[in-house]
């Protein structure tokens, strides 16, 4: 077996780790909702996350497509370094933001940390993607996904306040399950695709593809289940977070927050190409449907600890990325 070759197989297993940790660490982003209204079960409806998740990775290339054109063309050993370092870089900001139960953006961590990898190695920087198709769409998923909440659910409060609360419940619980089933389709649309990216940017390093080719079934296959297999592991943590620390639910607001959310991820998904953050993009919906009720009945500390995380994921992975290729760079031969 060739050095490149070796190379690229691990790659390739540290992209699929890299799922795996996006699957338990986002896991909450579909399911946190319907859990703390009592719509599901925890077990069933990270079964029912799992299974969509699969689902969605299938469903299109064109994100991942994104990911790869982050950084310029890149060949040989060095090139997969760089790779690796911005994958390393990822699963270290995740697992730490997974620890304190803070739930950011597996997406950001992952283009954080090839651009943090890339500018150490010498690699070009494709600025102008980064700008259009991630900082922009990072800046305003989370306000449309607040904004479009807030209306939905103040529709839903002035089109059902003569209702009787308890039919209100048990209907909208069963609307939640579509609305959840919905949103892990989208998160496998969105997340799975962006580990396809990079696996492909590995193969082109590599020189087992071109840029212009399709993805390979295999790669399609095996973001799809390593991302299906994470969920299913559950991120209860971030769980608790996204469920109960921000804001108490009820099932309508539930329902419009994973509705609003699984919205804006099709939209920037199909229309737009861009690898938007789907954490970002539920937990703002989450304070958009509470902030309904008054300024009070959101935790604003919680929410200014969780848009600070926000923040600092980019820079921070990149930093992690950056001191992963630094001394990969040195342990592998290029």
């Amino acid at each position: 077996m060739s050095l490149t070759l070796a190379i690229v197989i691990a790659v390739v297993v540290i992209a699929l780790v890299f799922d795996y940790t996006n699957g338990f660490h986002d896991a909450a982003n579909a399911i946190a909702t319907s859990v703390s209204t009592r719509a599901l079960t925890p077990r069933v409806a990270l079964i029912l996350a799992a299974v969509m998740n699969f689902v969605g990775a299938l469903l299109g290339q064109e994100v991942a497509h994104t990911v790869a054109d982050t950084i310029g063309e890149i060949d040989g050993n060095h090139g997969l370094v760089i790779v690796m370092g911005g994958l390393v870089g990822a699963i270290a900001w995740n697992l730490i933001t997974w620890y304190f139960g803070l739930p950011s953006s597996s997406s950001h961590a992952l283009i954080g940390g090839l651009v943090g990898s890339g500018l150490v190695g010498g690699a070009t920087v494709n600025w102008d993607t980064i700008q259009t198709k991630v900082l922009i769409p990072m800046v305003l998923s989370p306000l449309f996904g607040f904004a479009l909440a807030f209306i939905v659910m103040l529709s839903f409060m002035w089109i059902l306040k003569k209702r009787n609360p308890h039919t209100i419940n048990r209907n909208f619980r069963v609307f939640q399950t579509i609305s959840a089933a919905a949103l892990a389709l989208g998160h496998g649309l969105q997340d799975a695709q962006k580990t396809m990216g990079v696996i492909f940017l590995a193969l082109v390093a590599g020189g087992y593809a071109s840029t212009g080719d399709d993805l390979p079934l295999w790669v399609v296959m095996a973001a799809a289940l390593a991302i299906s297999a994470g969920t299913y592991a559950g991120g209860w943590r971030i769980m608790r977070t996204l469920g109960r620390k921000i804001v108490k639910l009820d099932p309508p607001a539930g329902f419009a927050a994973e509705t609003v959310a699984t919205s804006v991820l099709y939209v920037a998904a199909i229309h737009f190409h861009a690898p938007i953050s789907t954490t970002h993009t539920i937990t703002s919906a989450v304070m958009g449907a509470g902030a309904t009720r008054g300024k009070s009945a959101v935790k604003w500390n919680m929410a200014g600890t969780i848009v600070t995380a926000w923040v600092l994921t980019f820079p921070c992975a990149g930093l992690a990325a950056a001191i992963a290729y630094s001394i990969l760079n040195v342990a592998i031969p290029t």
